[in-house]
């Protein structure tokens, strides 16, 4: 059995509130394996994802707050180091490769455990959220939800599939489309939107790619998008849709983080279309019509991150080649400028942050 060394302090960036700019930790306390859990395990990082989820952490503008003080992050991959004593049937072990999700642990027990709906268990846990998460070099997860990483996949690509990934590819599966069906994308040049265009395409749909700018155009049309349309330029974004798909696309995954994106969904959507709602503005609601939505049989579903296995199926694809990620590597110590420029809307594609880096 593998013996790793661990330190007792590392590198951590934490948020010590709501609001509060990012503080780089040079001396963050390191759990032992003698202080871990049953059923924990320690992880030391190669690298983490940084998703807009985690700016809205930092914020604290959800309506259910993030625990303070704060390590955020939640798209972790690294390698087992320690496992807590008195674990039982552990799937993982010592040594292997694993990837930290949204979804850190449930109680697998309840209806919603047992109907694969892990994600909505009462007793969840959230990394970089409810229990500190991937921006640091080790981070305690559990044996029960880490996601095996296949070998045929580096550790930064496999990053931003754990959640970016794992959240349209998911809302993808169940938007009740068929090969050939037009699907449309808002937010399709962002984190989510422009895995979401490829995890599309492998399911043989059609896609109309909505977002803004010179970058995120070319990057939706070199990944597969079949039509670009640009809200800030196009005066009529439901009847460009409407007649790009002769009579309106089939279904909408909504991954851009305000309430605009849902808005015309239901206007431009077919009649017995689905529109998937993925992304999380803090305060916006979805308004549409009652009367088109009943008239046109339309669905409205809510997709929320995955399960451990939408998880698995995610990873497989994009450890196949037939999902790239399309990201930029920065230190853990840009973090707040990784923030700045989410805020901003110009970041293209996923920032990986490499914390092996100091």
């Amino acid at each position: 059995m593998a013996n790793f060394v661990i330190p007792k302090f590392q590198t951590a960036a934490v948020v010590d509130h709501s609001g509060a700019d990012i503080r780089i930790d040079h001396e963050f306390p390191v759990k032992s394996q003698e202080e871990l859990l049953p059923g924990e395990c320690l992880v030391k990082l190669d690298c983490s994802g940084a998703c807009h989820t985690d700016l809205h952490a930092a914020l604290g503008d959800w309506p259910i707050p993030a625990k303070t003080p704060l390590i955020g992050g939640h798209e972790g991959v690294g390698i087992i180091v320690a496992i807590g004593n008195n674990t039982a049937h552990s799937p993982v072990k010592l040594g292997d490769r694993v990837g930290i999700k949204w979804l850190a642990d449930s109680c697998l027990n309840c209806e919603d455990c047992r109907k694969g709906r892990e994600q909505n268990c009462k007793e969840a846990k959230l990394s970089g959220f409810t229990v500190d998460g991937t921006f640091q070099e080790y981070v305690v997860s559990f044996v029960n939800h880490v996601t095996p990483i296949p070998a045929n996949i580096p550790s930064d690509e496999a990053a931003s599939v754990l959640c970016a990934g794992v959240t349209v590819y998911r809302a993808i599966k169940y938007s009740q489309t068929s090969p050939g069906d037009w699907i449309v994308l808002p937010g399709a040049g962002g984190g989510l939107g422009h895995l979401a265009v490829q995890y599309a395409r492998v399911r043989g749909l059609r896609v109309i790619a909505v977002d803004t700018g010179d970058a995120k155009k070319e990057l939706c049309l070199k990944l597969g998008a079949e039509k670009w349309i640009d809200f800030m330029e196009c005066k009529d974004i439901v009847s460009e849709i409407t007649s790009i798909t002769n009579g309106g696309a089939h279904s909408a995954v909504v991954t851009s983080a305000s309430g605009a994106g849902y808005r015309q969904a239901v206007d431009y959507l077919r009649p017995g279309g689905t529109l998937m709602a993925v992304g999380l503005p803090g305060k916006a609601t979805l308004e549409a019509s009652i009367w088109f939505t009943v008239f046109k049989s339309i669905s409205i579903l809510g997709s929320y991150v995955g399960n451990r296995q939408d998880a698995v199926e995610a990873i497989d694809i994009a450890a196949r080649g037939q999902v790239k990620v399309h990201f930029t590597t920065k230190p853990l110590k840009d973090l707040e400028n990784v923030y700045e420029g989410m805020k901003a809307g110009k970041i293209a594609g996923r920032i990986v942050l490499d914390l092996a880096q100091k």
